[in-house]
């Protein structure tokens, strides 16, 4: 059997292992998460090798080029082969990344739920309000 020459986005993205699901994938296409050729379609427009796909998965953002299709879901080192994505593209995702990783964190200082006599300060402060 020969390989395909197109094939479904959404098909292709779950194959290249960017969503879990055709379905997730379809949303994200639906929702406008997903450009292809720098412009916004429907989750049936065909890929084919050598198109640009910009895929946003919040905080990040990938462009890729099509480097082969798929029918089916593979194995990650064989979904890895799909794509290219853009030395662009790695680099803004990788500064992203670093200054995600140079926040602070926030957690959770107390000590979970206030106390009989913390809920009347609370309910005392709400009512001088």
């Amino acid at each position: 059997m020969t390989p395909p020459d197109k094939i479904r986005l959404d098909r292709w993205l779950w194959a290249a292992r960017f969503f879990k699901t055709r379905s997730l994938a379809a949303s994200a296409i639906d929702g406008g998460k997903v450009q292809l050729n720098a412009t916004r379609v429907k989750r049936s427009q065909q890929v084919r090798v050598g198109d640009q796909v910009r895929i946003r998965r919040p905080p990040y953002e990938f462009v890729v080029e099509v480097r082969a299709l798929a029918e089916h879901r593979g194995p990650a080192s064989e979904a890895q082969v799909l794509y290219a994505e853009t030395a662009e593209s790695l680099a803004r995702r990788e500064t992203l990344r670093e200054q995600l990783r140079a926040q602070p964190t926030v957690g959770f200082e107390g000590k979970g739920r206030p106390t009989k006599k913390d809920r009347r300060r609370l309910d005392q402060f709400k009512q001088e309000w």
